[in-house]
């Protein structure tokens, strides 16, 4: 059941024990004027007192030792282990069970592939596991510090515990070494019991890979990756011989592109096989190796690999041109349709509604078109469509593009790989706008005088100036009179007091122009 004991952490501060005699020697000439009975009463409470904090020094525990034991078998269940190996697996462990279990020792089961889970949990009878397991495993890969890991949290506490490993030890998922590691740290020991089995040579498809995005007619390599892992002993070439067959499949019905025989020896080797398809859609790809002698293979559940690719038809172009300026760019959408590319040109005063509207074009070309055209929507739908949909965006340079029309301090301007405002002070020639508000009777009246007084401001270069009259007397922003302000860094100020404005009701126009002017 288990035997109770006194235990210290630092057992070296109870060597302070060694100065209660000193202490009582100086206390008994220092208490001297006190009673007897004080003295005494004095002298064993400060005893008390610092023999419990050396105690507390040394950390001191009450420990209960228990003999039980917890072992918590893990098995590979991958496709690396013959059928075969796997019901020794399982003898391996009833045996062990029947042979070394104590009484209360407690025995738990975990299988694992891709993931692992509990086939039995640990309980303190005997065990006895059915030749075949049970738990449906992803058997495609082995995650070996999955199981490890999973062990370590079904331990139960009271227990000593230890992991015993029946594995091939070829994992491909996770890292089991630093995971025992950190499971040895906590106390818990680890016994391995190898997965052995002779095979002459191993071959195995490593990879099949191609382009996972293909244009209609666009030549393409597909290439498959052989690895013969033997080791042939002296005198030994290694050398596996067999047949590589690669099938297509679109439908339901796989056709054989290609069939080769091919000579392996130890190591990788790449094949690569030219493609071209010509009708848009999701194609499989299988590889396969076939030995000639199912002797140098030990295990053909590796001899296969899949992989996909889609094929696009002709690249799809949106060109939004000036619905003042149609057919501006004729040229333009004639030379892309001799390019193969499929071109929808759509005027700007008939745009686009929704995201998905952009959704079947690869590239859209925004062709001298003024951002007035545009909605605040429009223009996050294209941002959008670029920065998160991988569209391409084309803007064509021309006195609606840029920051000549606009398109400054914009979605569309952070989508591009270019500043719409020249950097250059020798090339920006300067600008100054003066902006005068009359307080409006109509229904949102002052509202959209808001918006578009802002919008105007957020066009401007940060050299131009600005400056802005809710009335007829005072400036906005400038309170010493000469009314301009240059851009620059004031631009969020400006802004943020054109929320705060109040239009004022103007007696004529004619002083606020003439103030303006000056």
């Amino acid at each position: 059941m288990g035997a109770y004991r006194l235990d210290f952490d630092t057992p070296w501060y109870l060597l302070l024990l060694t100065l209660l005699p000193i202490m009582w020697w100086f206390g008994r000439r220092s208490l001297s004027g006190l009673g007897r009975v004080r003295k005494w009463v004095v002298l064993l409470l400060r005893s008390a007192v610092f023999v419990l904090f050396v105690l507390a020094l040394a950390e001191i525990q009450w420990v209960k030792t228990n003999e039980n034991l917890t072992v918590i078998y893990l098995l590979d269940q991958s496709l690396s282990i013959p059928p075969e190996r796997r019901e020794a697996m399982t003898r391996f462990v009833n045996e062990t069970v029947r042979q070394h279990r104590q009484k209360n020792d407690r025995v738990g089961v975990i299988v694992f592939g891709r993931e692992a889970v509990i086939e039995i949990p640990p309980f303190d009878e005997t065990v006895q596991l059915a030749p075949q397991v049970e738990t449906p495993l992803d058997p495609e890969s082995t995650n070996l510090a999955g199981a490890i890991k999973l062990a370590q949290a079904t331990f139960p506490e009271d227990t000593a515990k230890r992991i015993v490993i029946v594995s091939d030890g070829n994992q491909n998922m996770g890292d089991a070494l630093d995971q025992a590691r950190h499971v040895a740290d906590a106390g818990v020991s680890i016994d391995v019991q190898p997965v052995l089995f002779l095979s002459k040579s191993e071959v195995l498809v490593e990879k099949i890979t191609l382009p996972p995005d293909v244009r209609k007619g666009q030549p393409f390599d597909l290439r498959v990756v052989l690895n013969n892992t033997s080791q042939p002993a002296d005198g030994e070439t290694g050398v596996v011989k067999g047949k590589l067959i690669v099938s297509q499949r679109s439908d339901d019905q796989p056709r054989v592109i290609a069939e080769e025989n091919v000579e392996l020896p130890p190591g990788k080797r790449v094949f690569t096989i030219r493609q071209q398809l010509d009708q848009p859609h999701f194609y499989t790809y299988e590889a396969r190796f076939v030995p000639d002698n199912p002797a140098d293979d030990g295990m053909v559940e590796n001899n296969r690999a899949t992989t996909f690719t889609h094929v696009r038809g002709s690249g799809q172009v949106l060109l939004i041109e000036d619905a003042a300026n149609r057919g501006e760019h004729e040229v333009l959408v004639d030379r892309l349709g001799k390019a193969n590319l499929e071109v929808t040109v759509q005027p700007s005063d008939h745009l686009f509604t929704g995201l998905a509207e952009l959704q079947q074009f690869d590239t859209v070309i925004l062709a001298n078109v003024p951002r007035e055209d545009f909605t605040d929507q429009q223009m996050d739908m294209l941002a959008q469509n670029t920065q998160s949909m991988g569209c391409g965006l084309v803007m064509l340079g021309g006195p609606n593009s840029y920051g000549a029309g606009g398109w400054n301090n914009t979605p569309i301007e952070e989508a591009m790989p270019v500043d719409f405002q020249i950097k250059s002070a020798k090339v920006v020639p300067k600008g100054a706008l003066a902006l005068i508000m009359h307080a409006s009777e109509m229904a949102e009246g002052n509202f959209w005088q808001k918006v578009i007084a802002k919008e105007a401001i957020r066009a401007l270069g940060n050299e131009d100036y600005c400056g802005l009259l809710p009335g007829t007397d005072q400036w906005l922003w400038d309170n010493r009179g000469r009314g301009m302000v240059r851009v620059g860094g004031a631009r969020p100020r400006m802004l943020a007091l054109i929320d705060r404005m109040t239009p004022m009701d103007m007696p004529d126009f004619d002083s606020g122009l003439k103030r303006a002017h000056r």
